[in-house]
């Protein structure tokens, strides 16, 4: 356990200079790259925050719907930009609008799905960072065509992402969604 004080003055505040680089992404952005049933535009990556954060956009069309999933290695706190998402996490349910916040946390099965009669969008931060490393790989998959569902579990349990679709069937019915498998 570390003893050190904390800085008491600005001088020593600033004496060791910035702890991350600092990391300019202008508008606009690179283009949205498929992941199956929703894209994804990288923002900020591990590599450029040591491995503390990521942060993705990700654009869902009408009637998508997420893989029901769990991370065992990142938390993540979305923030919908447009239109509306539904997010259920565990036996829990909620719609949010733009604006709207919410904290999906790891070890809990959860998903997400297009709510709303337009395109939404939502920022996710993920932490620590890496999870967004599966998302590019996908995208390379996803780049070549449709692939076999069975193919994506090994990728995603290198990760320590697991796919659980029971509540799929449910979901697409009650929310009138396309299948996230395509």
């Amino acid at each position: 356990m570390s003893l050190t004080r904390p800085p008491a003055t600005l001088e020593q505040a600033t004496a060791a200079g910035r702890a991350l680089p600092l990391t300019v992404l202008p508008t606009p952005h690179g283009p949205d790259r498929s992941i199956g049933s929703i894209g994804v535009g990288f923002r900020l990556t591990g590599e450029q925050t040591e491995g503390q954060i990521a942060i993705v956009e990700h654009p869902f069309p009408i009637g998508a719907l997420v893989p029901p999933h769990v991370h065992t290695r990142e938390d993540e706190f979305s923030i919908v930009t447009a239109g509306e998402i539904g997010f259920r996490s565990g036996p829990d349910e909620v719609v949010l609008q733009a604006g709207g916040y919410i904290s999906k946390p790891r070890g809990e099965v959860h998903t997400m799905w297009n709510a709303g009669t337009t395109e939404a969008r939502m920022i996710e931060v993920i932490t620590p960072a890496g999870l967004e490393r599966f998302f590019l790989e996908l995208a390379e998959i996803f780049d070549k065509g449709a692939p076999d569902p069975a193919t994506l579990a090994p990728l995603a349990e290198s990760y320590g992402l697991f796919f659980d679709p029971t509540w799929v069937p449910e979901l697409m019915e009650r929310h009138h969604l396309s299948s996230p498998l395509g």
